[in-house]
């Protein structure tokens, strides 16, 4: 079985340019998530180690190794869990194979995937500098506020607020807390509000 994996990650975010030659894949499994939520936590991961368990012969192919995911750690323990099983993964735009025909580890491909899973990380570090910083200079300027001690806000008009709309979507979806808070930014707390008020009331 020939299989594509896709990942965004936001929900409004789409999977077309990594879906170019889907007609060539028996199955397309996509996320929607953050690439730092570990590989096998992910909902479409998962159904891969469904796959990989029932001994369904398969290989994976990924659009680039940031699609895989953005820490280099659980990138490369992913890649080792495939090489284990003799699964190859095929990083289409980047010419990458994990695996040789004789089913033995490509060197060559292990030092390149290395590198961009490095470089993967640390733009992922610097979008989080630039978030910082652009909060602070708000901060600065008097743009920036937050909301004043005391004060009460409206249930809708929270439940409203884009990020905590994509965090109900996500609930909805059977995503966890933790895994929410990592893509959103959004505190716990925040997401148990969401999840006490969001699941029983209707937005339209």
């Amino acid at each position: 079985m020939k299989v594509l994996y896709c990942r965004v990650s936001t929900l409004d975010q789409k999977t077309d340019r990594q879906r170019v030659n889907e007609a060539d894949y028996d199955l397309v499994i996509e996320d929607k998530c953050s690439g730092i939520i570990p590989f096998f936590d992910r909902q479409g991961g998962k159904e891969i180690m469904r796959l990989v368990k029932e001994c369904i012969p398969m290989s994976l192919s990924v659009w680039q190794v940031d699609r895989l995911g953005r820490d280099l750690k659980d990138i490369m323990n992913t890649i080792h869990f495939f090489n284990q099983e003799k699964i190859s993964i095929n990083f289409v735009s980047q010419g990458l194979i994990t695996l040789g025909e004789d089913g033995k580890e490509n060197p060559i491909s292990k030092m390149i995937i290395s590198i961009l899973g490095i470089v993967g990380e640390m733009e992922r570090s610097q979008i989080k500098e630039r978030q910082q910083e652009g909060i602070k200079i708000a901060k600065m300027k008097g743009i920036y506020k937050g909301r004043q001690v005391g004060s009460k806000e409206d249930l809708l008009m929270f439940l409203s607020k884009e990020k905590n709309k994509k965090a109900l979507d996500y609930l909805k979806k059977g995503y966890k807390g933790v895994e929410i808070s990592k893509i959103t930014g959004l505190h716990i707390n925040t997401i148990s509000k969401i999840k006490r008020y969001g699941m029983t009331t209707s937005l339209n």
